[in-house]
């Protein structure tokens, strides 16, 4: 059953990692967040809390006429990358989410923050040795979520990113 495999997932949450995201996001002005499909819906949700709750110039690459803009001009890989590259900086603080954790625009985004050195947060699911754990989890703060449901993954991305508000 789906809340038993959900309840597992929640129970192996970090809760120092889950410090941590509160003292980054605390610690930053601006934040920008990042994901496909699903976790752009959560992206967009969680930016507007941190902008109402909390007060921080936060938002999402979710603006549909930029977004179809930057893949027809730059392609569908690096269009999130290059977002970043016009609207990060060293004082921003940028939340990546991929459920797969294979997504190549989600992980050329992280590239772009270690190379640039912007702080960064990520999280993932599915396989534990997916693309941006593999490539994150010695730089940044990482949540890995165990499960290869949606469902799960993004439920659980979304909590925890909410126990900042």
């Amino acid at each position: 059953m789906k809340i038993n495999e959900f309840q597992q997932a929640l129970g192996q949450v970090d809760l120092d990692k889950v410090q941590t995201l509160k003292d980054l996001v605390a610690a930053h002005k601006q934040i920008i967040i990042i994901g496909n499909g699903g976790s752009n819906s959560i992206a967009s949700h969680i930016s507007q809390d941190y902008t109402k709750q909390l007060g921080k110039r936060s938002f999402s690459f979710s603006d549909p006429s930029r977004l179809t803009c930057y893949i027809n001009d730059y392609g569908m890989e690096v269009a999130y990358q290059q977002f970043l590259k016009e609207f990060a900086d060293k004082d921003s603080l940028v939340i990546l989410i991929s459920s797969s954790g294979n997504s190549e625009n989600i992980v050329n985004c992280a590239k772009y923050c270690i190379d640039s050195e912007i702080k960064m947060i990520t999280l993932s699911g599915f396989s534990e040795t997916n693309k941006l754990k593999k490539l994150t989890e010695e730089s940044c703060l990482h949540f890995w979520v165990d499960s290869s449901d949606y469902g799960i993954v993004e439920c659980l991305h979304q909590v925890i990113l909410h126990t900042v508000v």
